[in-house]
Parts: structure tokens; sequence; C-alpha cells
């Protein structure tokens, strides 16, 4: 397909001899990821992490086993700790997204960076950047799945908070290639102020209250969000629901202002709609320009908020050039992604789903809606809290056949707002086994029993997806 694109320009830095300084080794790949990328161009690092060696064994394994990267005597590790004198030397530091910025450790730094900055200083590839509260990784898998059917050169790739570094593909990256990039609110809010982040597209899913023990109110939280649109001018274009949150976007970049809508869109407005219920999706790229069915009827994957998120993904594909046949096909065949709504197992006529990505009420609810036409449901919930209003969650979790709980500094408000509407839940319970077995306790064939917690996962977990792979594993060897 045929694509108009910015031309992306790159700032090249010499890594040489300069003395880099990795802030958070981790294990999902952006601290690793990073480490590699400067050791390969000559830097000498020390590499800090609150988490001791044992705990970061599978990333100090990938690391001191990638030949170059790891010669002898250019690497230096803190671990269990952090030293100030450390980031006062260091010429560079690279943040993890997880540390907030008004660090004491980061005051004492002189220069700071990102995976996502390096990547994007370095990229001479075109950029769609999505964001969101919920459904920006689903969507993101969705653009990378449909430009990945539709090429005529080069290649799509798909990295940043989808837990895919994208420094583990840049020294392949071509110009011709398309790259798509999930951005969290942290993500983000570490490109304020520079002009690296300018995305031909920049898509936002649903915004809804997250991380509020973080921010301090929405405002603050949107406004990190908003930052993937601020360097946009009229060759980008910025897409975003039709409502206020939307239109604080649109206020904020120069990108053209592409809409979607669960209903018509009115007069005057470019984007993409739905006519009602179950139907097609359309959509227009200029207010009085032709309509093209970009979006069928029937989707594999469930939930009117899934269907919304691949609506918004047709808006950006149009936009770039693919035909709206290709569009139709490509999105009608995208089945979803892990963590997210995962159909993953069956046994005794019950199913199993894991949408341990639902870390907020929200988006319990929306993932109780999309599955309770599917059968009866079991809900599985709870966990840590964000200090986030579980309200939301109580008139969904009222379809269900009975909430089993997590436990989780969460839980308790979730309990108390469920036992005062009269809705039936056990627990809470320490273990997702103890769990698994009194909801098959309350199972028949025909039931589903779902893990969408509406809670973060810290405390029991490592984190949402460590959560949703002991779930599987719980699940699929249970009473073995």
């Amino acid at each position: 397909m045929k694509y108009l694109y910015f031309k992306r320009i790159q700032f090249m830095v010499d890594y040489s001899g300069m003395k880099a300084l990795i802030m958070g080794l981790g294990l999902h790949g952006g601290g690793l990821e990073s480490a590699l990328f400067l050791a390969r161009r000559g830097a000498e690092l020390t590499i800090t992490d609150l988490r001791d060696e044992k705990t970061l064994a599978p990333s100090i394994e990938k690391l001191e086993d990638s030949g170059e990267a790891a010669r002898k005597g250019r690497i230096r590790y803190v671990l269990g700790r952090h030293e100030t004198a450390d980031f006062e030397k260091a010429d560079l530091v690279i943040k993890n997204p997880g540390v907030k910025p008004d660090s004491p450790y980061l005051k004492a730094a002189t220069r700071i960076e990102t995976d996502i900055s390096l990547f994007l200083r370095e990229s001479p590839a075109p950029l769609i950047a999505v964001t969101g509260s919920k459904g920006k990784s689903s969507a993101a898998s969705a653009l990378h799945w449909a430009l990945s059917r539709d090429r005529k050169a080069g290649k799509a790739w798909l990295g940043g908070n989808i837990t895919v570094s994208p420094l583990s593909f840049l020294d392949t990256l071509q110009a011709e290639d398309d790259v798509v990039l999930e951005l969290s609110s942290w993500q983000l809010g570490d490109l304020r102020g520079n002009v690296l982040l300018k995305p031909r597209i920049a898509l936002i899913t649903a915004i809804l209250p997250d991380h509020q023990n973080w921010y301090d109110s929405m405002e603050s939280y949107t406004a990190d969000k908003r930052v993937i649109g601020h360097a946009q001018d009229e060759e980008d274009a910025l897409i975003a629901f039709n409502d206020q949150w939307g239109e604080g976007f649109f206020a904020e970049s120069r990108g053209r202002p592409l809409v979607y809508w669960d209903r018509p869109l009115p007069g005057g407005l470019a984007g993409a709609w739905f006519t009602g219920g179950n139907s097609p999706g359309l959509a227009r790229l200029g207010a009085d320009a032709e309509a093209f069915e970009v979006l069928p009827a029937r989707l594999r994957v469930p939930g009117a908020h899934q269907r919304l998120n691949l609506l918004s993904c047709a808006l950006a594909l149009l936009d770039l050039g693919m035909e709206a046949e290709k569009i139709r096909e490509a999105l009608g065949s995208y089945g979803g992604i892990e963590h997210r709504l995962e159909f993953f197992h069956e046994t005794g006529g019950i199913r199993f789903v894991n949408d341990t990505a639902a870390t907020i009420p929200e988006a319990a609810a929306a993932a109780v809606e999309a599955l309770a036409g599917e059968g009866p449901l079991i809900l599985i919930a709870g966990g840590a809290d964000k200090s986030l209003d579980f309200s939301p969650l109580v008139p969904a979790a009222a379809k269900t056949k009975t909430v089993i709980l997590l436990e989780g500094s969460a839980t308790a408000k979730l309990k108390s707002l469920l036992d005062g509407a009269g809705i039936a839940c056990r627990g809470p319970f320490d273990s997702l086994p103890a769990a698994l077995k009194t909801a098959l306790e309350y199972a028949a064939a025909g039931d589903i029993i779902a893990l969408s917690p509406g809670c973060a996962s810290f405390g029991m977990f490592s984190n949402e997806f460590d959560r949703g792979r002991q779930w599987k594993e719980c699940v699929r060897n249970y009473g073995h």
C-alpha cells in the first residue's frame, strides 16, 4: 500500500566511552535492552537496581551471554541499592518508567534518557503511537496485525509498553518499515519537553481513572498522555474518542483531528462510527468525504470496548492509505492477544478466561459485559489498590453467579461494595489455587470462570502478566 509519511529526523549520538548508568535492569526488557544497546556502542556501564542478583538473574544472564555487549570490565553492577555518587558521575542515566521524576537519585543526574528516547533518536522508520487507559495493547497489536498483512516492502514492528523494548529491533530497522509503539502515561511523561516523539498517527483508546496513587488528579494523568501529540503537525493525524478527554488531546496537538464514536458522527467531523448495535464500522477522512465500511459487523474478539478499539484502528489504517476492503479483512480476522479476554482452556464444559490486564474496575466491568452473553460467569477479582473507585464494577458483578476475591489492599473496598449491594462473594484468598478450588465448587458445564481482577497485581505477583501466567498454569495443572 502507499503511505504518505513525514520523514523522521534522526539524532545520532556517539556513546563511545560515555559513562552510562542503567537505573533499573528489571525483568521485562527496557533496562536490559538499554544496557545491550549502549554496550554495543562502546559505553561504560553501571547497572543499579534495588532488587538483588538472585531476583535479576534472568536479565543478568542474558546480558552476560551477549558476547560483545558483555566485554570484561565494561559492566559494573550495584544491586540491592542505589548510590548517589553513581548518578553524579554518570554522563547519561537511563531511567525506568516506574521511577518517579522527583527521585532524589535522578536529581543528581546530569542527563536522563529512557529506552524509548534512545530509540526515537535513531529510528529511521515512521511511527504509529498508541496510548490510553485501557485498550492500548489491543489496539497496538491489532494495528501491527493489519500492517503485517498488507506489505509490499519493509516490515511492521511492535514495541513499547507491551513489554518489547523497541531497542531490541532498532539495529535491523529500515526506513520502509513501520513501527507501532504502545506508550504508557509514564513513558510519555518522560518524553515531555523534547521533539523526539512525532508520530504519523497518534491513537488514543479509552481514557478512564487509573494510577491515581501516582498522579494527584485525572488532569495530571491525562497531561502526560497528551504528550503523544505535542510535536505533531498537519501532516500527522490524532485519533481520539468523541468525549471530553478527546477534546483535550485535540486541543494540544496540531495533528489533524479524527474522532471515533459508538454512534453516527455529527456533520462537520471526520472519523469513524457505528450506526448502532452490532453494525459495521464506517469511516470518512473529511467532513464531506466518502464514507467507507472499514470494520465488519462480526468480529472474533468479544465486547463493545473491543469493537471501539478496532474501529479506532480501522480509522488509523484508512488514514495511512490502506484500502477499506483490506482493513475489513485484516481486523475481522484479529483474534486478540494474551492476557486480554483470552479464552485459554476448557474442561468439563467449563471455559476459562485470562483477563489479567484488567487492572482498573471499569476494565473488569467491561469484561463482565463482554462475557455475559457467552454463558453464566464466575468472576475472580481483587488485588492491590491504586486509589480507585470500585463502584463501576458493582453493577457488572451483579450479573455474575458469584465473585471470588483475591486478597490485596483494594479487596476490602470492593468486598464492602459487593456486600452492600447484596452480591455473593467468597474470599479473599491468598493464592490462585485456593480461589480456583472455590470457583470450581460453584461452576457447572457451560459456565465461564474469568480472572478479571479490576486491581493492580503487586503484592501477590510481580506484575499483571505474571498474574496471568500463573492463572493459566494453575488452571491447566489443577488436579494433577
